[in-house]
């Protein structure tokens, strides 16, 4: 104790000292300022080593848990140590000297053996750090730099201490301290530089290896920290134009790999925890009362509200990403402590400037100090926002991966309840407001901290007077609230109204090919503008409350400053405002400001991502698949494949059953069919085998692996060959043999690139019959178990159905000895299945083999024989009644075996040609892409799209924002100039004369001002709101004026993206940000003009920093700029892959593919967030060494100010230095502002691309349509026609001249490539004509608008389209007819009883592409559409292929009747369902090969006779 006291009392005395300012003048009032040795000695030596002995435990545990692997002795390490070493051996020899000094009788205090102790021993600790960063791998110690720059500032003071004491009382008085302490600062500023470098990178690093790994890692402490690490991608951008890549891969700890099953866990964990508190909750409160099922009902749907199930979803947040979140906080604490520091500075300075006899060192520490916090508050500020930018794209990672696995586990309920569009948003729009919450989410509770803590200094310095202040905030608070309230309100009828035009756009992209045969873009246009137009109206008046919110904030802050100085001088006359008080007050009002600033901006970034969090965990709560509806049996005992016991099954919860009592068993290797009327539930019974459907009673059980078909084709915008493949191994062998049985061997030969050409995005350059063929082929591949097959046959001509069946599914197809479920209409099959279920209504009637039904003669009989008795003769390969041999029984001859030759399968398959494919093959003759990539444009946004954007708000809108924004900033430059002379005016007696009207002309300009800016923002909002309107006009109207060419290359990923995010970019963030930039811009001029006016020699400086700031934007720009685009360019295939995934998620079950479309997704997700990190990386960059900028002009205006300090009032001072103040801010905000116009212009430019392409013909020539009755009789005459569908292509049609009478019926046949469907393209102008000319009625078509032909010319298509909405609308979208007509023709389309059966009948809400009815049914609802328009012109295209063979018979009677007086045109898929026309069209490679009556072109056997007997009718 007695050899502690002296430096406990040496600490002691100097505390006192410090804090008593006892020896306050030794320090600060004096030219040569000093420390006492006692606090040199102790102290400051010691700061170093707590900071150390502090970090030492938590950073030891992070290095225990970090092992990147170890590094190898380098020389930089071998330095490390050698001078540590040294510098150990320096304290203790110290330490050894005080003790022999002691014992030589010199007295020493105790400081001089403790403090070099502590150093030594620190030293030590330092070095034990140094080694345990080499093995663990850190190439680069920021907490030992901090560490030796602390002991370097250190030993600089003492060492600058020891000179000064050397130059009064001589060296050689304490020569060996002297020479140590020298020696002391060299070493550890070898030290300190030798931490700046950045050692060899480690061995045996868990890192991936790979060489373009990002360089942040490898780079050092201080590169971090500034952010020049990233330098290199910036020069490289600038001078070329970037790829995927040159930029580095995702790193581990960001990939989705990683986060993406870490969410998962977390999400199940925090999920299953709150079903758990649900369920028991309903029980305790069930158990009061016995009539309590329904209360229970309504308690759950209470608890289920958006609270309960947004609960779970931000739990899973902040357990993952918490604890980096609260690091990332930590740093704006310790900005704003910075922020706080520069004020007391400040005034420092000015009380420094106000005495003209202060020494001048103290205005140059000022000057520094002020640069010194202001780059420390820049460096903390802007970790803060990388480490919210890193998290946000790990949240977006997270939330992307979730919404995708759980498209793949909907349920057909949740599939009702979600559409493509609605999803896209989820990962798109939502997604982005929750990453900007993270950026915002402290000013929620740190603007408030800011507010108070400046009221605190405010009281400081005007007294009681900020209470006034405190009291008009907190008067004014409540407004802005009830504003972001009602905003909050306007903003979720805004976000459901984007939903429904996301929704229907989705729709029409994904039809447009029907809407454009039918001559309905006009009619969906107007849909979509009518729900845009309500979507900006929301829009316009949450605009208007934002501006009226901001100018709040902002005039609040001028009131306070207003009521606080007329308070605080009115209310006595001796207080006077001086430049210490007004200026000092006017930076914690900025501080203030900037608080106010912030916090409407948090608080609207909080209420959006609550919304966007609802929906989001609203989604995520969707119901999901039960997975034990279905269940797999293994064991090998089971003899059945397929076993369902007592089954009961729905679609969904809320509907009734649409499988009752089912029973049925299927024995391994059978071939089970399964067939009905329309709506008997046989789609059902295979989706409930699937376990799609919830089980109400009974089970399933399914043996091993199973291959689906789905009724309506689902392929992927891939090549053939992958679409096949679906991810397995390529076998040559056996996908030859696949191909071959599935008759795709014809069509691979007419591909540009074989099996390599792309299908276009769901399948649009392949007929019906392609897709289902390749359907088929994916699962025959697969070689699973079971295959349940959903009328494959349905699209394809009934002699490629036959061969199909004999070489795939048949008893001696390729799936021989696997146990096949067939649903199908084709009856001539079903002698030769194994066993048949009659389904009646959702029921089994019957089940047996084909013999047995027969004999029972009970339903199935009936059906059979209503389906073979109603036709005069039986079709194309009808088996004869009791044939159970499988012979073909030709329409006109006795049964007979008849083999299928490759020839006849070729010729039936080549007539499923398209109209588009030719020109679609032609995209990519090598290499048999279809699609176009986005294209990613390089360098800066061009001057043409600003103009583009400024143009769309309109003229004299964009010169009022310009000139109240001038008007508003001179106004505020006025105030403050004002406020400058009020201090400045002297002072009588102790106090100020003309108070009173300095103060009424300060509140005057202040008033205007806020007017002025109301007007400013209010404009520039809505002139946003304008220029957006604009643009989605010209943007909708342009993608419906394209040819469908444009839609089969343009994926519709990539229209939607133009029509969501981009989209959304110009509604908000554009007119947002162009607000922003405007005034951080004005705001800058009049900071350099104040700063120019006070000290002029500040222009010396100000100029060369400007020229600098601008080279640093300029070479920035390009490369952001392309960072951009590339990144927008890749959200594309991930929406593109989520919607494929959406549409096919059954067939990816069924196949247990998920995992493998998991992984691309992850890929894709990557691959964006490869870009998108550079993109947030390069913002730091920049808001960094602009700042470091403007703290260099804060440094200079004071520097200059302390040199000119005689010819400078106080006030003059204050008002330079204090608005100097504000120009990192500024800077930084303008910057940023700037930056996010160019980089959300880049929407501007991609919504404007599309504006570029080429256009159809005008839809009416006059603008409406004409007025006469036209056509009259439907003659179609064909003049020399020949049709080409790109230049460079070969004709399609060459020089076709051919007459069809009117009320004529003509069929349409030929071989692949003949030209059968370019005719029906011709006939439309889908395709324009090459030369001669098309009339109708004598009309030239060429001569009237599109719209004019079209709606005169129904076409029934091959694929049935609906659009989610009421029946009625899908029937009649033009809503020209009746509900008798409409009922009349659903009577004629066999559907009458169907819809009157329907809850709402005609009102009856049909899902997206009408899911909620069968494709039979659905195919029934677009030929009544047809029977409404009665047009003169009809062209069927295989209309009837999706219904049974009785309705099939009644539609073609129908048919012939309804449409008697029209001419009909047949594209013929079975050559028997023309033979009952008028005349016949052969096609042959363009031309006409024949035309007349069927007996004549039998008569003449030449190549329709041909094609005849191919298909087994002649």
């Amino acid at each position: 104790m007695r050899f502690l006291s002296p430096a406990l009392l040496c600490i002691t005395s100097f505390t006192s000292a410090l804090f008593l300012f006892q020896d306050w003048n030794q320090t600060w009032h004096t030219n040569f300022p000093g420390l006492t040795w006692c606090f040199e000695s102790s102290i400051t030596a010691w700061i170093p080593c707590a900071y150390l002995w502090i970090c030492f435990p938590f950073y030891y545990w992070y290095l225990r848990h970090r092992n990147k692997g170890y590094i190898r002795m380098s020389n930089i390490f071998k330095g490390k140590m050698v001078l540590g070493f040294t510098l150990v051996i320096l304290c203790f020899s110290n330490v050894f000297f005080v003790v022999w000094e002691k014992s030589q009788g010199i007295p020493r205090t105790p400081a001089f053996f403790i403090s070099p102790a502590v150093v030594g021993i620190t030293t030590v600790l330092a070095l034990f750090l140094t080694q345990a960063e080499r093995m663990m791998g850190i190439q680069s110690s920021g907490v030992l730099l901090i560490y030796w720059l602390l002991s370097f500032v250190a030993a600089l003071v003492m060492f600058s201490s020891k000179i000064q004491h050397a130059l009064e009382r001589g060296f050689l008085e304490d020569h060996f301290h002297h020479v140590t302490t020298y020696l002391y600062a060299g070493l550890v500023l070898g030290e300190l530089v030798l931490f700046c470098l950045v050692d060899h990178p480690p061995f045996f690093s868990k890192a991936d290896n790979n060489p373009n790994q990002c360089p942040e890692a490898s780079s050092s402490f201080l590169s971090k920290i500034t952010y020049w690490w990233f330098s290199g991608l910036l020069w490289r951008g600038s001078q070329q134009a970037l790829g995927v890549d040159d930029l580095w891969p995702v790193r581990k700890q960001d990939s989705s790999e990683e986060i993406v099953a870490w969410a998962e866990r977390e999400w199940k964990k925090c999920h299953s925890r709150t079903q758990h508190k649900m369920e028991s909750v309903i029980f305790k409160k069930g158990q009061k009362t016995e009539t309590s099922i329904a209360e229970a009902e309504e308690r759950e749907a209470l608890l289920q509200s958006k609270h309960s199930q947004r609960g779970p979803l931000l739990r899973m947040f902040w357990s993952m990403f918490g604890t980096y979140f609260l690091l990332s906080t930590v740093c704006l604490v310790v900005c704003d402590v910075f922020l706080f520091s520069t004020p007391k500075v400040l005034s420092l300075f000015l009380k420094f400037i106000e005495d003209q006899a202060a020494p001048s060192w103290i205005g140059y520490f000022c000057a520094f100090s002020m640069f010194l916090l202001g780059c420390l508050q820049t460096l903390f500020e802007q970790r803060y926002m990388y480490m919210c930018l890193v998290l946000g794209l790990r949240l977006r990672t997270a939330v992307t991966g979730l919404v995708y696995r759980k498209i793949l586990v909907m349920s057909n309920a949740s599939r009702k309840a979600a559409t493509t569009g609605e999803i896209v948003n989820l990962v798109s729009v939502d997604v982005q407001k929750l990453m900007d919450l993270i950026i915002y989410f402290n000013g929620t509770w740190l603007a408030p901290i800011r507010i108070i803590i400046c009221f605190v200094f405010l009281w400081q310095l005007l007294g009681p007077s900020a209470l006034t202040a405190i009291a008009v905030f907190l008067f004014l608070l409540p407004l802005n609230f009830v504003i972001t309230k009602k905003r909050s309100q306007f903003q979720e009828t805004q976000m459901k109204h984007k939903d429904e035009r996301a929704k229907l756009t989705n729709e029409i992209l994904s039809n447009i090919k029907v809407i454009k045969l039918y001559g309905w873009e006009k009619t969906f246009m107007e849909k979509v503008l009518g729900i845009r137009k309500q979507e900006l109206q929301a829009l316009k008046r949450s605009q208007i409350l934002f501006s009226a919110s901001l100018v709040s904030f902002h005039s609040s802050t001028f009131l306070i400053t207003f009521v606080m100085f007329a308070v605080y001088t009115l209310v006595d006359n001796t207080h006077v405002l001086d430049a210490e008080k007004a200026f000092v007050s006017l930076t914690l009002i900025n501080i203030l400001n900037t608080a106010h600033s912030f916090l409407p901006f948090s608080i609207n970034a909080a209420v959006q991502a609550k919304v966007s969090l609802n929906r989001l965990a609203a989604f995520l709560n969707l119901e999901e698949l039960n997975p034990e509806s279905s269940s797999r049996n293994t064991s090998g005992c089971v003899q059945a494949s397929i076993t369902i016991r007592n089954g009961t099954f729905c679609w969904s919860k809320e509907t009734s059953p649409c499988l009752r009592s089912i029973d049925l068993s299927v024995p391994q290797g059978s071939l089970l069919a399964v067939v009905g009327q329309v709506g008997a539930g046989k789609s059902s019974l295979l989706a409930a085998v699937l376990g799609e459907l919830e089980a109400t009673d009974g089970c399933v059980t399914r043996k091993d692996t199973a291959a689906y078909v789905p009724q309506q084709a689902w392929v992927l915008n891939a090549s053939v060959e992958d679409n096949i493949l679906f991810g397995k191994e390529m076998d040559e062998t056996w996908f030859n043999r696949v191909t071959e049985a599935c008759a795709l061997h014809p069509d691979l030969e007419t591909f540009p690139a074989g099996q390599k050409s792309e299908i276009g995005e769901k399948g649009i350059n392949l007929s019906g019959g392609q897709k289902q063929r390749v359907s088929l082929a994916r699962a025959v591949y697969r070689k699973a178990s079971i295959y349940l097959l959903d009328d494959p046959l349905s699209a394809v001509d009934a002699h490629v159905g036959q061969h199909i069946f004999e070489h795939v599914l048949g008893p001696n197809g390729l799936l021989k000895d696997k146990t096949r479920v067939l649903v199908t209409h084709t009856i001539n099959i079903l002698p030769q299945v194994d066993n048949i279920v009659f389904l009646v209504d959702g029921m089994i009637s019957e089940t047996g083999s084909y013999q047995e039904l027969l004999r029972r003669n009970g339903a199935f009989a009936d059906f059979l024989h209503s389906h073979v008795t109603a036709e005069e003769k039986p079709p194309a390969g009808f088996a004869a009644m009791g044939d159970t041999k499988g012979t073909i029984t030709t329409g006109s001859g006795p049964s007979q075996e008849k083999p299928l030759s490759g020839d006849p399968v070729k010729s039936a398959v080549e007539k499923e040609t398209i109209p588009v494919s030719p020109d679609c093959t032609s995209a990519a003759a090598t290499s048999g892409g279809l699609t176009k990539a986005e294209r990613t444009r390089h360098g800066r946004v061009s001057a043409g799209v600003y103009g583009a954007y400024l143009q769309a708000a309109g003229r004299a809108l964009c010169v009022s924002v310009v000139l109240s924004c001038t008007c508003q900033q001179a106004l505020a430059f006025s105030r403050g100039y004002w406020l400058s002379l009020w201090t400045d005016d002297p002072v009588h007696n102790g106090t100020q004369q003309h108070t009173e009207l300095r103060l009424g002309v300060f509140g005057a300009l202040g008033v205007v001002q806020a007017l002025g800016r109301f007007a400013c923002t209010a404009a520039v909002l809505l002139g946003g709101v304008l220029a957006s309107h604009q643009l989605f006009l010209q943007l909708l109207s342009s993608v419906m004026r394209s040819p469908m060419l444009f839609f089969e290359q343009t994926p519709i990923g990539h229209l939607l993206n133009r029509f969501s995010r981009d989209m959304d970019a110009v509604d908000s963030v554009i007119p947002d940000k162009l607000k922003s930039m405007l005034g951080f811009l004005f705001n800058l001029l009049e900071i350099y003009l104040v700063i120019v006016v006070a000290t002029p020699w500040a222009a010396m400086a100000i100029v060369p920093l400007t020229v600098l700031y601008a080279a640093f934007q300029h070479f920035y720009v390009s490369t952001s700029c392309q960072l951009r685009r590339m990144e927008a360019a890749s959200r594309s295939p991930i929406y593109s892959h989520i919607s494929e995934t959406f549409q096919g998620s059954s067939v990816i079950r069924a196949h247990q593919d998920q995992q493998r479309f998991i992984s691309k997704g992850n890929f894709l997700v990557d691959e964006n967030q490869r870009i998108c990190f550079p993109g947030a990386v390069a913002d730091r960059w920049l808001a960094t060494n602009l700042e470091f900028l403007g703290n260099g002009i804060v440094l200079f205006a004071a520097l200059f100010a302390v040199v000119g300090r005689t010819q400078l009032s106080p006030g003059t001072a204050g008002f330079s230095l204090s608005y100097a103040l504000q120009v990192t801010g500024v800077l930084n905000w303008m910057v940023r502002s700037w930056t996010e116009i160019e980089h959300n212009t880049v929407s501007v430019e991609r919504v404007r691309e599309y504006l570029r392409t080429p256009k159809e013909a005008p839809w009416t020539p006059n603008g409406k349509l004409q007025e006469q009755v036209w056509p009259t009789e439907g003659r179609i005459e064909f003049r020399n026609y020949s049709l080409c569908y790109r230049p460079g292509l070969e004709l399609a049609l060459r020089r076709v001249s051919v007459t069809i009478n009117g009320h004529e019926k003509i069929g349409i046949t030929g071989r692949t490539g003949a030209g059968k469907s370019s005719l029906v393209v011709g006939l439309l102008r889908l395709v324009e004509a090459a030369e001669g000319a098309i009339l109708i009625d004598g009309q030239d078509i060429a001569q009237l608008g599109l719209h004019d032909l079209r709606t005169n010319i129904t076409v029934i298509p091959q694929d049935p389209v609906l659009f989610s909405g009421s029946l009625r609308m899908n029937l009649d979208p033009l809503n020209q007819y009746t509900d008798a007509d409409i009922w009349t023709a659903l009577e004629l389309a066999q559907l009458k009883n169907f819809v009157a059966d329907l809850p709402e009948q005609l009102e009856y809400k049909c899902t997206d592409q009408g899911e909620n009815l069968s494709t039979g049914q659905k195919q029934l609802i677009c030929l009544a559409r047809a029977l409404l328009q009665k047009a003169k012109i009809l062209v069927l295209d295989e209309a009837t292929a999706a219904v049974d063979l009785e309705t099939d018979v009644q539609i073609q009677s129908m048919l012939r009747t309804q449409f008697r007086d029209s001419t009909v045109l047949t594209i013929a898929h079975r050559v028997n369902t023309i033979l009952d026309c008028d005349r016949i069209l052969v096609l042959e490679n363009g031309q006409i090969a024949e035309f007349d009556t069927p007996e004549h072109l039998i008569a003449q056997k030449g190549l329709f006779y041909r094609l005849m007997e191919e298909s087994g009718l002649a």
